[in-house]
């Protein structure tokens, strides 16, 4: 089993990395070769198997057929621009995040080995008048830039399946909390800022109001649905190949609470509410009620609650002192 994962020098392609090392093998087969690419060229994770690092830009259509060979069985697409800038730059999102996605996809065609791709979505594909809650038959309606790049992708892993020339499967990622690292340019970035900052010890601001709600998964609980979505049978996605990760719909209150019951009382106390109208009227117009029966009735999960968020941040991605 030769597995690619594009975009594999961020935090989930990362991590997806390590958990692939841990269980050696993926779809019934042993794992024996692992590529991590990402614009500048990934470090390798430890594993029993031969894993390495390509630097690859997915907008050069060259790079990425230099990249994908005839031997590769499963890719996971991860790369992307991000929400707030790919509104804020509208040609970098749409070179990225579309026609990198295409050139990808064809690539797969041209070979001819219909690889399994796991292309990672947004719940920025839906907006505007739909009404709540939002189910797997709602048809996709995005008000932003970046959403429109991702339900086009969608599309796109569905024709490409349809006709054969991959065995595609598209998840629309809940906003993940607790992020590692550093703040990027997402417009839910702060999602996990008001978290991780306190914990650390260090200040967070909060941009939008307490009662803001939103839909929530841990990276622990995503890595572990892309590999079980990785390894689901084409025969059970049917037609629809795209759907809703399971999540945790919560007001902003409610996971400072979380933080607050387990982390004691002082980290909360390091965020500072200052309202940033560009980062709220982008985050206003987000839904966060979702229904994901189809998800669930394929095994995948939600965690059981916001405190095992924040547990897994403080287990797994919380600086040793």
């Amino acid at each position: 089993m030769n597995i690619l994962i594009i975009g594999g020098g961020g935090f989930v392609g990362r991590k997806i990395a390590a958990s692939l090392a841990e269980k050696g093998s993926l779809r019934g087969q042993p794992i024996t070769k692992l590529v991590l690419a990402d614009v500048a060229q990934p470090d390798p994770v430890e594993a029993p198997f031969p894993v390495t690092g390509a630097a690859c830009d997915i907008t050069d259509r060259a790079a990425v057929d230099g990249l994908i060979g005839a031997d590769v069985d499963v890719i996971f697409h991860l790369a992307a621009v991000v929400s707030a800038h790919a509104e804020a730059d509208f040609e970098a999102g749409m070179q990225v995040n579309l026609f990198g996605t295409y050139n990808i996809l064809e690539r797969c065609r041209a070979l001819g080995t219909c690889p399994v791709v796991v292309f990672t979505s947004s719940l920025a594909v839906f907006g505007g008048e739909v009404p709540d809650p939002i189910t797997d038959f709602t048809i996709p309606n995005p008000q932003t830039s970046y959403g429109m790049q991702k339900a086009v992708g969608e599309m796109l892993i569905n024709d490409y399946s349809r006709k054969g020339y991959i065995d595609g499967r598209g998840f629309r990622l809940p906003t993940i909390s607790v992020r590692p690292g550093k703040p990027n340019r997402a417009a839910s970035s702060f999602m996990s800022s008001i978290i991780r900052e306190p914990l650390n010890g260090e200040p967070a601001i909060c941009p939008v109001d307490p009662e803001q709600e939103h839909f929530y998964l841990s990276p622990r609980r995503c890595v572990q649905n892309l590999i079980k979505g990785a390894e689901l049978d084409a025969s059970d996605l049917g037609q629809q190949r795209c759907m809703t990760l399971p999540g945790l719909r919560l007001s902003i209150r409610q996971m400072i609470d979380a933080l607050t019951a387990v982390a004691g009382p002082e980290p909360a106390k390091l965020i500072r509410w200052e309202e940033q109208p560009d980062i709220a009227a982008i985050v206003r117009g987000w839904r966060f009620d979702y229904r994901f029966d189809k998800a669930t009735a394929l095994g995948l999960e939600a965690d059981q609650s916001f405190e095992e968020n924040v547990r897994y941040y403080m287990e797994d991605d919380l600086p040793k002192t």
